[in-house]
């Protein structure tokens, strides 16, 4: 209900104000029926003359009736329409991160620092950089297992995500399981867009579950896959040790990969595949990751009214004339003469 640029937002409750009316009525008639002293001569009526006190009779019920009309406005929610303005509401992405533990992410190709602690320093950039999204974190090793489930809570996905490390899984590759694990993950999730984003540095060689029917799993779900394969296949720079001064120790390790196979996954599920040979790269193959999920969010174009909410302003009003009407009906001014 309006009147022009006046909203009320409950206008139902300004059916108190007709209350207004029937209550000067009665409020005149009590007065009508109040006894009067009446004078045998005209010269002795002008004579006495109606009290100052007598002639606010009314002011106590008067009062009391403001009182319960302010109220009844005050409750009908009185607001004066403002400019209307386009919002842009964004509906947020769903990601699960699927973050390979095995032992090989040991390796030091990614020099001075080994595989695992840049690509976490990778990853936790990017969880910064999120800011509507969802994001959960699954680790696997030979084993997948879920780290931190969808949550907006950045700071607590950081924390474990520091804290992931190898040779707490036991060791082996398997996508597969990881995978499976990432889409259960995002199974009841009721976002239109939904994504994993695969990071590993070697080939399936555990778990139960082939990477192929978990992608198509992903497919019939509606869950695009991106996979990004860390560092290159051959032989890598590996820690074996110590030295006699407590320096660590790299011996050439034959490290296995299949980039045809993460390439098939995103294939199938509509995602894509990055390779990543160095921090920049990886770097890149995450803000590719991306552009790819901006241009996936769903942005609606919805109009919004703002209001000048003006409740407040009668219901102080309100308290205040009916406190004082009931402390006038105590007062000379009930009955005055």
């Amino acid at each position: 209900m309006s009147f022009g640029t006046l909203d009320f937002a409950h206008p139902w409750a300004l059916l108190g104000v007709l209350a207004a009316a029937p209550a000067v009525w009665l409020l005149l008639d009590r007065r009508r029926k109040v006894p009067r002293l009446v004078m045998p001569s005209s010269a002795a009526a002008r004579a006495i003359r109606p009290s100052r006190w007598a002639r606010l009779w009314w002011l106590p019920g008067a009062l009391l009736i403001a009182a319960i009309t302010m109220t009844s406005i005050g409750l009908a929610g009185p607001r004066l329409r403002a400019s209307r303005r386009q919002d842009m509401s964004v509906e947020g992405i769903d990601i699960v991160v699927a973050f390979d533990l095995s032992t090989s992410m040991l390796a030091a190709d990614f020099r001075p620092k080994d595989r695992i602690t840049v690509a976490k320093e990778v990853l936790k950039n990017f969880i910064e950089s999120r800011q509507n999204d969802r994001i959960g974190l699954v680790v696997f090793a030979g084993e997948a297992y879920t780290q931190c489930p969808l949550t907006l809570d950045y700071k607590v996905l950081e924390e474990l995500l520091e804290q992931v490390r190898t040779g707490v899984i036991v060791d082996g590759t398997a996508i597969g399981n990881a995978l499976a694990t990432a889409v259960n993950r995002l199974r009841e999730s009721d976002a239109k867009s939904r994504v994993v984003i695969l990071i590993t540095d070697g080939d399936n060689n555990a778990g139960n579950i082939s990477p192929l029917q978990a992608a198509q799993i992903a497919k019939d779900l509606g869950i695009k896959v991106y996979t990004i394969l860390i560092g290159k296949g051959g032989r890598v720079p590996y820690p074996t040790g110590t030295d006699l001064f407590g320096r660590t120790t790299y011996e050439p390790v034959e490290i296995d990969v299949n980039p045809d196979l993460l390439q098939q996954i995103a294939h199938v599920t509509g995602g894509a595949y990055y390779p990543a040979t160095d921090k920049e790269s990886l770097e890149s193959g995450l803000h590719a990751v991306l552009d790819s999920l901006e241009k996936s969010k769903i942005y609606e174009a919805a109009g919004s009214t703002r209001y000048d909410e003006w409740y407040a302003k009668f219901f102080l009003p309100a308290a205040l004339f009916g406190l004082l009407g009931l402390a006038l009906r105590s007062s000379r001014l009930q009955g005055a003469p």
